[in-house]
Protein backbone atom coordinates (compact mmCIF):
# COMPACT_ATOMS: atom_id res chain seq x y z
CA UNK A 1 0.00 0.00 0.00
CA UNK A 2 1.61 3.32 -1.31
CA UNK A 3 0.26 7.20 -1.99
CA UNK A 4 0.32 7.08 -5.41
CA UNK A 5 -1.30 9.31 -8.87
CA UNK A 6 -3.41 7.33 -10.83
CA UNK A 7 -2.47 6.38 -14.04
CA UNK A 8 -4.13 5.35 -17.33
CA UNK A 9 -4.61 1.25 -16.66
CA UNK A 10 -5.40 2.63 -12.95
CA UNK A 11 -8.95 1.69 -11.47
CA UNK A 12 -9.71 4.56 -9.42
CA UNK A 13 -12.52 4.14 -6.15
CA UNK A 14 -13.83 6.88 -3.94
CA UNK A 15 -15.41 5.86 -1.04
CA UNK A 16 -16.41 8.58 1.22
CA UNK A 17 -14.16 11.27 -0.34
CA UNK A 18 -11.17 8.72 -0.19
CA UNK A 19 -9.38 7.54 -3.25
CA UNK A 20 -7.87 4.21 -3.61
CA UNK A 21 -5.87 3.58 -7.01
CA UNK A 22 -5.22 0.21 -7.81
CA UNK A 23 -3.81 -1.53 -11.07
CA UNK A 24 -6.85 -3.02 -13.26
CA UNK A 25 -5.31 -6.22 -13.96
CA UNK A 26 -4.60 -6.78 -10.44
CA UNK A 27 -8.34 -5.52 -9.26
CA UNK A 28 -10.04 -7.47 -12.06
CA UNK A 29 -7.85 -10.23 -9.91
CA UNK A 30 -8.11 -9.44 -6.12
CA UNK A 31 -11.53 -8.03 -5.89
CA UNK A 32 -13.41 -8.12 -3.85
CA UNK A 33 -10.35 -6.34 -1.67
CA UNK A 34 -11.76 -4.59 1.84
CA UNK A 35 -9.49 -2.11 3.65
CA UNK A 36 -10.13 -1.91 7.40
CA UNK A 37 -8.45 0.84 10.13
CA UNK A 38 -7.49 -1.75 12.93
CA UNK A 39 -6.12 -1.40 16.38
CA UNK A 40 -4.48 -3.90 17.74
CA UNK A 41 -2.02 -4.51 20.55
CA UNK A 42 0.66 -3.98 18.11
CA UNK A 43 -0.20 -0.49 17.02
CA UNK A 44 -3.07 0.81 14.24
CA UNK A 45 -2.86 0.40 10.47
CA UNK A 46 -4.30 -0.92 7.85
CA UNK A 47 -5.88 -4.49 6.93
CA UNK A 48 -6.26 -5.13 3.23
CA UNK A 49 -7.96 -8.43 2.85
CA UNK A 50 -8.54 -9.90 -1.13
CA UNK A 51 -9.70 -12.93 -3.15
CA UNK A 52 -5.96 -13.39 -3.76
CA UNK A 53 -5.91 -15.58 -0.28
CA UNK A 54 -8.92 -18.09 -1.39
CA UNK A 55 -7.16 -17.89 -5.17
CA UNK A 56 -3.85 -19.40 -3.41
CA UNK A 57 -2.22 -16.51 -4.96
CA UNK A 58 -0.38 -14.34 -2.53
CA UNK A 59 -1.05 -13.75 1.70
CA UNK A 60 -4.22 -12.20 0.49
CA UNK A 61 -3.97 -9.93 3.91
CA UNK A 62 -1.43 -7.58 5.05
CA UNK A 63 -1.11 -5.07 7.99
CA UNK A 64 0.82 -2.30 6.13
Amino acid sequence: MALDEPKSDDEVIDEKGTKFVIEKDLFSQAKPINIDFITTPQGTGFKLTSSLAAAGGGCGSCSC
